[in-house]
């Protein structure tokens, strides 16, 4: 997963979005239920990437021919750092079909669910604005 975290460093969004599965499915850290789709997950990254300031990848665990990998990171929201952990699987064809996101501590957590919060109706919009 190089080229991932190579694109969330360099924020490089036309290559996130051609790293996604179409039936992607994303887990997010503060909210419950799953969203599934390529559009609503982009969007969402779109938004978190903005969100998050002075994110940095730390690790990545797994195997380079592996479906599963474990990129781990440290960012800030607000004035809040935290640490997190993408959880990300491959289909068949090398795309991200499965996004689960962990935070710490619970302070950065809600720090970042508000943050996500206040810009939802927005993402929703993006998602189906998108085309995807």
């Amino acid at each position: 997963m190089d080229a991932f975290r190579r694109a969330v460093e360099a924020r490089d969004l036309d290559t996130i979005r051609d790293l996604l599965a179409d039936d992607v499915v994303f887990r997010s850290p503060v909210a419950h239920k799953p969203y599934p789709g390529k559009a609503i997950t982009f969007a969402i990254l779109r938004h978190v990437i903005e969100v998050f300031q002075d994110f940095t990848y730390l690790r990545h665990i797994g195997a380079v021919d592996a479906v599963d990998h474990a990129l781990v990171f440290t960012a800030r929201v607000r004035d809040k750092e935290l640490t997190g952990c993408d959880f990300l699987h491959l289909d068949e064809d090398g795309r991200i079909d499965d996004f689960m996101v962990m935070v710490r501590p619970l302070s950065a957590a809600v720090a970042l669910s508000e943050e996500m919060a206040a810009r939802f109706d927005q993402i929703q919009r993006d998602a189906q604005a998108s085309g995807l």
